[in-house]
């Protein structure tokens, strides 16, 4: 197959280009240019250009998919579905279970209502220019709904020939958000651990090389239609999550799971300061960590063992000198260790 990937140098897009050319396929990226890195990219065709002001660049080549790992805007989507319509077979947009309306539900498929824009957001929406960089709202309050008119673009501009993923949290080797690599390199370093609320409690995400895998099937088969992609609810529990991390980094780590008044009083924010956590009591996200993935399981999404997920992560970041991204200061853990204790 000769595939075309829209973005495809940062994190997700890494393990397509890798699953793909496990599989003997071609495959071309086409973005900016502004995030390079040596492996695998070399080994692919680039093609440098915005997607908002040069997809002329594309013209005169054919594919039988593309995958857009990187559409934000809906008008973006658009042109990009309608320039190459008759280009490619296939048109893949990774979407995100951030585009449901509402997570009160737990285990909630494809079919549960969409996010939409409100009339105030949708006169921001006019007013972002598609070649500038997406910050402030468009990558918060309103991520959910934009990613849900994305999809519906692609869709009305390749009917009945799109495959829209719906991603849960990815995790792996180049997850540039260090949300799950927090705890991986936390459990690591050993020592006395600040864990959130409810060691039982249950956590979901899901691989990226798993995701890729899967999506580079689907693009041979050319399955289309929309799939939640994500791991399996109610599979895994913090408390396994850590001790997981733990066996497998071989540290002396030790787990005190501080219970969620303490974290409220202490204003510990869930999924910044304590990643993968969200208050149980906030009965509007019961459901975000538990979407159902049946369908896509039934399509043949499939996952390697939690422990070479753990140790890829862990290999990949121990090369990175950056400060993590996400989770609290190591100062900062030592005083909330310190006053739980206190409290007991």
């Amino acid at each position: 197959m000769k595939i075309l990937i829209i973005g495809g140098t940062k994190f997700l897009g890494r393990h397509l280009i890798n699953a793909a050319l496990s599989r003997g396929h071609e495959v071309t990226l086409f973005n900016r240019g502004k995030v390079y890195s040596d492996d695998p990219l070399e080994t692919v065709e680039q093609i440098r250009g915005d997607r908002n002001a040069d997809l002329d660049r594309l013209g005169g080549r054919n594919w039988d998919a593309c995958i857009d790992t990187c559409g934000y805007l809906p008008q973006s989507v658009q042109a990009s579905a309608e320039f190459l319509r008759e280009r490619v077979g296939q048109y893949i947009f990774i979407s995100s279970i951030s585009a449901y309306a509402s997570f009160r539900e737990t285990n909630a498929d494809e079919t549960a209502p969409l996010a939409e824009l409100t009339a105030e957001q949708r006169e921001r929406l006019e007013k972002i220019d598609p070649q500038g960089e997406l910050t402030g709202p468009v990558l918060g309050e309103m991520y959910g709904a934009l990613k849900a008119l994305c999809e519906q673009a692609a869709e009305n501009a390749m009917p009945n020939r799109t495959l829209i993923v719906r991603s849960g949290l990815i995790v792996g080797e180049y997850d540039w958000t260090d949300r799950f690599t927090y705890w991986v390199m936390r459990a690591a370093r050993g020592g006395k651990v600040l864990a959130p609320g409810n060691p039982q409690r249950f956590v979901q995400f899901i691989d990226a090389s798993d995701l890729a895998r899967w999506i580079i099937k689907m693009a041979e088969a050319s399955q289309n239609g929309i799939y939640n992609a994500n791991g399996k609810p109610f599979d895994l529990t913090f408390a396994a999550l850590l001790e997981e991390i733990k066996a497998v980094t071989g540290s002396d780590a030790e787990f005190t799971w501080a219970d969620e008044d303490f974290l409220k009083a202490e204003n510990v924010q869930p999924w910044g300061d304590m990643p993968l956590y969200l208050y149980e009591s906030d009965v509007e996200w019961q459901g975000f960590l538990s979407a159902n993935v049946d369908k896509a399981l039934a399509s043949g999404l499939e996952f390697r063992p939690l422990s070479e997920t753990i140790r890829a992560t862990l290999n990949w970041r121990e090369t990175i000198d950056d400060e993590l991204k996400a989770g609290i200061s190591a100062e900062r853990e030592a005083e909330l260790l310190e006053k739980w204790r206190a409290r007991q």
